[in-house]
């Protein structure tokens, strides 16, 4: 149990870094994962997601603390526990974000590396386009990106709802420009799910200097003064220790990897002493600054069988739906559910846009928790770069005790002032005219007109849309975590490379930049080691 590199979580990030560090065949590495392999086929069948988000299927099921701008509620946290973490129950929805969003982060670091124009070939390797390559895209790399194979009409009449209030039409959010409205495209591949394992692990899965050990805990790191030598780890009944002769490097995500420093002494003092662990190394901003976008979801009833939705008729079509999808792996099956949607701004003199909308096929409510009978389609209305932010802490010293997540949803005003301008635009747009085959009545909010009464509302239903990032954040200040090199300051032979490092929430979804971050992480690890 001792290897060159440590590498714990294989989601997103970690399966990158598995795959690009042990293509160097004089490295021996080793990827922890503490969920199960992603043998479900309800990974692999992209519609699968419907019984994955709200279940604790290969799924952690994360709760929050009770969240005082979402009038005390407690939010819900679906994270993947599976080989591809969280690209395994994604939406699979291919975004990178704004450009100026990197170009903020290179100024913020005083590092250029890390603008849009340097990052950019990380997408680009990372990525195998079926539209081929151009500027922007990339058709040689592992992670396959396609247009939806059998969209919903109701997708193309939410684009086209969309363009009569005065939205323009956008064929790629990841090229020139981000702003507009289109289909999404996604991480699928012959109407499959191309997950980050699917794309980068599997393939050198046999590769004999390459260790994969699923349903395996890490429980602490373990530091030798001020170096990380390994991480313990509880494999079945037994603890064992994983030793990284050259580095450890967390890829736990915005969870899991500040909990880890947390159980390892490594975080603020108060916060590691509270639960009785020896403080290791002080280090006063592990878990905080965490943001995410917080999210409302436009909900509407409707008569169309063209939606999902609990009916005989939906029965009936979900059932022909499996039939075609396991002869052709085309139809229903192959929707990732939020098959449109775009990138607005509710000032036309905004720089850039600040809410992003996913249209859903169904009536979607409480992450799907909640069943709703007939059907029904939905529209999200997120706030791209909210000032809000939350951290993550220790419930307890339990290393199998799930983390305290506090997201601070809403605590800024101005966070719900463009939530508020993003739903009334998303209203325009869900009751315009090219949406009438498929539209019956709003949920939730029908006839409520007021900003008071609907700012309740929103209060009421908003959560987030699973893009938790920073609590490990870059930086040069003294709550940075780590470096613009993804090093944990002061401590040696540790890295953190996942979306915990990002400086700012991007705008857009985030599985596409975790893995452009990866991919950074690992030359930047491989040209330390030649």
């Amino acid at each position: 149990m001792k290897f060159d590199y440590v590498i714990v979580g294989a989601g997103s990030a970690g399966c990158v870094l598995a795959n690009r560090l042990s293509a160097d065949a004089g490295a021996s590495v080793c990827l922890i994962e503490a969920g199960p392999a992603d043998r479900s086929a309800l990974i692999h069948a992209p519609l699968g997601i419907a019984a994955i988000v709200p279940t604790r299927h290969v799924n952690w099921a994360f709760d929050t603390v009770p969240q005082p701008g979402l009038n005390g509620r407690v939010g819900y946290q679906p994270r993947g526990r599976t080989l591809g973490g969280s690209s395994s129950i994604n939406a699979m929805v291919y975004m990178r974000g704004h450009r100026g969003d990197y170009d903020d982060w290179a100024a913020l670091l005083g590092d250029p590396g890390w603008s849009y124009d340097a990052v950019l070939p990380w997408f680009r390797k990372s990525e195998r386009n079926e539209r081929g390559a151009d500027a922007w895209h990339g058709a040689e790399g592992e992670l396959n990106v396609a247009d939806l194979r059998s969209p919903s009409p109701a997708s193309f009449g939410f684009v086209e709802a969309a363009k009569s209030r005065g939205q323009r039409a956008n064929l790629d959010f990841n090229a020139a420009e981000q702003e507009g409205v289109g289909l999404y495209q996604v991480t699928q591949k012959g109407g499959r799910r191309c997950s980050a394992a699917v794309a980068f692990l599997h393939p050198v899965a046999a590769r004999p200097n390459l260790k994969v050990l699923v349903e395996c805990r890490a429980l602490r790191l373990v530091l030798d003064g001020e170096r990380a030598s390994g991480v313990e780890v509880a494999l079945g009944r037994h603890r064992e220790t994983v030793e990284a002769t050259r580095e450890v490097i967390l890829a736990a995500g915005a969870f899991g990897s500040p909990q880890l420093l947390l159980l390892s002494g490594v975080g603020p003092r108060a916060e590691i002493e509270r639960h009785g662990i020896a403080l290791r190394h002080e280090l006063p901003g592990v878990g905080e600054r965490l943001q995410d976008h917080v999210d409302y979801v436009l909900g509407y009833k409707s008569r169309s069988s063209d939606l999902l939705g609990l009916s005989p008729r939906g029965a009936w079509k979900l059932t022909r739906a499996v039939f075609e999808y396991r002869a052709r792996h085309t139809g229903l099956i192959t929707s990732n559910a939020a098959e449109a949607g775009g990138f607005v701004k509710t000032r036309p003199e905004l720089e850039r846009p600040d809410v992003q909308l996913h249209f859903v096929i169904s009536a979607l409510v409480d992450h799907a928790r909640k069943l709703v009978p007939g059907h029904g389609m939905s529209c999200h209305a997120c706030v791209l770069r909210p000032k809000s932010s939350g951290r993550v802490t220790l419930a307890s010293a339990d290393p199998f005790a799930p983390p305290r997540i506090d997201p601070n949803f809403l605590a800024e005003e101005d966070d719900l002032a463009t939530l508020l301008a993003g739903f009334k635009l998303t209203r325009e747009i869900m009751a315009s005219e090219p949406l009438a085959p498929w539209r019956e009545r709003e949920m939730h909010s029908e006839g409520v007109k007021s900003d008071d009464e609907l700012a309740h509302i929103l209060r009421q239903r908003a959560d987030t849309i699973y893009h938790p990032v920073g609590s490990c954040r870059m930086g040069r200040d003294a709550m940075a975590v780590v470096d613009a090199s993804l090093r944990v300051r002061g401590v040696q032979g540790l890295r953190v490379a996942d979306g915990s490092v990002m400086p700012t929430l991007i705008g857009g979804n985030t599985n596409a930049p975790i893995i452009m971050i990866a991919e950074k992480a690992a030359e930047m690890i491989l040209a330390e080691a030649r």
